[in-house]
């Protein structure tokens, strides 16, 4: 049986972070294995890996971190939540880990992470797996000039300023909307990411963990040409997941991809953006065996 996560705490960028440890803690044999990083998506938490953690934390020290302004860690005064401050916030929590070269895993916006941290620092890194980060969300993937994103990330952030987080009324209806978001979503599997990545309020009610700001991301996040140059830096070997029914184009098809050396792309059927949740089975049976390799 695997044992529950140790909740610890590092500082990056003068931020307070939260992660999860499985078998790092005092008097465990975590120093004796290689460290797994878990690095999730965009308005996620760091216990959404918990069914891939307990999968190989017999064979790994497990780390999950809460990304900047997500789970337990701090809201990043400012609201700076672009990529370059999650590698950032990655890189010195790999820092801390030893400095590598660790097992590197990221969803989404931790995927991209995860690729660029690989290609900025390839020698501390030595697999990775990307599920659905090699390509931009629908509403940032067609290059727009410089004057019109600064335009939508100010009209963005004043938006989030006059904004009130929702409020649900029970963890029913909270765990309602997050079935909504992902079809596909098992109901023990929402009532498990419900709770983790929620607070309750005085009334009685539930929001969402997650800062609202990052909703606006930085005019400077994300270029796939910026990508790409990084990516041809990657020394490791590279597992990639999509989901076919997932918004993420075909990173074969748009010639992208290429510019990982060492890459093989899975892609997985009844499965949206959240593939490691849609199809865990089949995303943990190939990690198993690429991890083997």
């Amino acid at each position: 049986m695997v044992k529950e996560p140790i909740s610890q705490f590092y500082y990056s960028h003068r931020l307070k972070l939260h992660f999860w440890d499985w078998g790092g803690a005092a008097g465990g044999d975590g120093g004796s294995k290689p460290v797994l990083v878990l690095v999730h998506g965009a308005r996620d938490h760091a216990r959404s890996w918990d069914r891939v953690a307990e999968a190989f934390a017999a064979d790994f020290r497990v780390i999950a971190p809460d990304l900047r302004g997500h789970g337990d860690s701090d809201w990043a005064t400012g609201a700076m939540y672009g990529t370059a401050e999650y590698i950032l916030d990655l890189a010195a929590l790999v820092d801390i880990l030893g400095g590598g070269p660790c097992h590197l895993v990221g969803h989404s916006m931790g995927a991209a992470a995860a690729l660029q941290y690989a290609g900025i620092y390839p020698g501390r890194v030595a697999r990775l797996v990307a599920i659905e980060g090699f390509s931009p969300p629908p509403h940032l993937a067609a290059p727009k000039p410089l004057r019109e994103r600064l335009r939508n990330w100010i009209e963005g952030v004043r938006e989030c300023e006059r904004r009130t987080p929702h409020r649900y009324p029970g963890l029913g209806s909270a765990c309602e909307r997050m079935m909504k978001e992902n079809p596909y979503l098992a109901p023990e599997t929402a009532r498990h990411l419900t709770l983790h990545g929620s607070n309750w309020n005085p009334d009685g009610t539930l929001t969402w963990k997650f800062d609202s700001y990052m909703r606006a991301p930085s005019p400077y996040s994300f270029r796939m040409d910026d990508a790409m140059e990084i990516w041809r830096g990657i020394r490791c070997p590279v597992l990639l997941f999509r989901g076919l029914d997932s918004w993420s184009e075909d990173p074969a098809k748009a010639g992208r991809i290429q510019a990982i050396a060492d890459y093989r792309l899975i892609e997985v059927p009844t499965a949206g953006h959240w593939v490691h949740h849609d199809q865990p089975e089949v995303v943990i049976d190939a990690m198993r065996r690429f991890f083997g390799e």
